[in-house]
């Protein structure tokens, strides 16, 4: 079936998807871009302070990830597990999201309770942005048909 004789909505969400995955890897490699070099400090306050590393280690280090994952992410390679990857970065990182909250650690503008309250739900958000917009989502489920 050619380009042409496949669904015009078809068509769309495949640019849509593709617009979505190239977004969401550019915005990781800008974070990761910034750990190391202007919101290093801001991203340092956000580390639990249960963590058993140094902080500023672990921004560069998640830094270095995001901006690994960030390029692949625009690269296109494998996109279903580097949208599995992604996904799982997020989900990985959200405790130190949890403890600026509970911590109620200022840091990105998030001044309030409330706003970084609100901001826990944007992680999730990213988790499915991240295995929608690569694919993953259908290569898992097609993983798990053949199980």
């Amino acid at each position: 079936m050619s380009n042409r004789d496949k669904p015009i909505i078809t068509r769309i969400l495949r640019v849509v998807r593709f617009v979505a995955r190239i977004a969401l890897g550019a915005a990781l490699a800008a974070a990761g871009l910034s750990h190391l070099t202007t919101s290093r400090a801001e991203f340092q306050a956000q580390v639990p302070a249960w963590v058993p590393l140094d902080a500023d280690f672990v921004v560069i280090a998640s830094g270095v990830v995001e901006i690994v994952i960030g390029l692949w992410l625009v690269s296109g390679y494998r996109a279903p597990l580097a949208g599995c990857v992604a996904a799982l970065f997020f989900i990985a990182i959200f405790p130190g999201n949890i403890s600026q909250w509970i911590t109620q650690t200022d840091a990105f503008g998030l001044d309030s309770d409330a706003a970084r309250f609100i901001r826990l739900f944007f992680q999730p958000v990213l988790v499915l942005w991240a295995l929608w917009s690569t694919g993953a989502w259908s290569w898992l489920r097609s993983l798990r048909r053949q199980t």
